[in-house]
């Protein structure tokens, strides 16, 4: 399996603190059958200001480290984007990284408050030549309210990126909600395990793919952590990957059900 998103470099953002708990999170990934881990620190201006040289050093000194221990695990480089003004700019510039150099990357929208105009700045960034990967939308706090807009920048082209833990409960029910319909309207592209540390967020995708297998399908399950981002890493036409698929099965509609379950939410 590849995970495309995990914030396993050494003290750099809110992820692993050192490199003891990265290598161990690297011995936990290879266990759970991950081969390819891309190191995606947040990119997050007046909270964590890594830019992509820096990025690009950090992940050359674990990868040292890793092979050092003999852990079997590749890494690549990436980053955690968040939306700025000069998006496009800091991309073609490699201020701001792509996911391995390529015209894939992560983009994480602010998890309190739905940014303005989110379509059209994914939309110029896909003109711009460029196939934005949106992390973990299950888990907004502003998913009820624009969840048709998530549909409308996948069918525009963009990406969704579930983190594994979502899908199997264990950021709750709410996010496993949102997971599990956005799996059934054949909305996901990837799967991701969002990797902080080896506790309550740890580098573990196996669980969510025999969820996603049992609910979708074998080849559904293994196209969202192999097929796509091996592509991904390959810098594939996203026109030559297979189309995320549906769920024949019902899903409850957000006004009923989940408003019956979430009525707090």
């Amino acid at each position: 399996m590849i995970d495309l998103h995990c914030h396993i470099l050494p003290g750099i953002d809110d992820g692993a603190p050192d490199i003891e708990l990265s290598l161990a999170m690297a011995r936990r990934a290879v266990a759970d059958g991950i081969t390819v881990t891309a190191c995606t620190p947040h990119i997050m201006p007046g909270y964590y200001e890594n830019t992509g040289p820096e990025i690009r050093r950090h992940v050359a000194a674990l990868q040292a480290a890793l092979d050092q221990n003999e852990i079997p695990l590749r890494l690549t480089t990436g980053a955690d984007v968040h939306l700025v003004p000069d998006l496009i700019d800091g991309l073609k510039s490699g201020r701001i990284l792509t996911l391995s150099d390529s015209r894939y990357f992560l983009f994480e929208p602010p998890h309190n408050i739905a940014p303005p105009r989110m379509n059209d700045s994914i939309f110029s960034v896909m003109t711009a030549g460029y196939l934005p990967i949106i992390t973990h939308p299950e888990r907004l706090r502003w998913i009820e309210d624009h969840y048709e807009a998530m549909g409308e920048m996948v069918h525009s082209g963009a990406w969704i990126q579930l983190t594994a833990a979502s899908v199997t409960g264990k950021f709750g029910r709410r996010a496993q909600y949102w997971s599990e319909r956005m799996l059934d309207e054949g909305l996901v592209h990837i799967l991701a395990t969002d990797a902080h540390n080896m506790r309550t967020r740890s580098p573990v995708l196996s669980e969510a793919v025999e969820a996603v297998a049992r609910r979708l399908g074998d080849q559904a399950a293994r196209d969202m952590v192999l097929t796509r981002p091996q592509a991904v890493l390959d810098n594939a036409l996203p026109s030559s990957l297979p189309a995320a698929v549906c769920s024949a099965r019902p899903t409850a509609q957000a006004g009923g059900f989940f408003q019956r379950l979430f009525k707090a939410a």
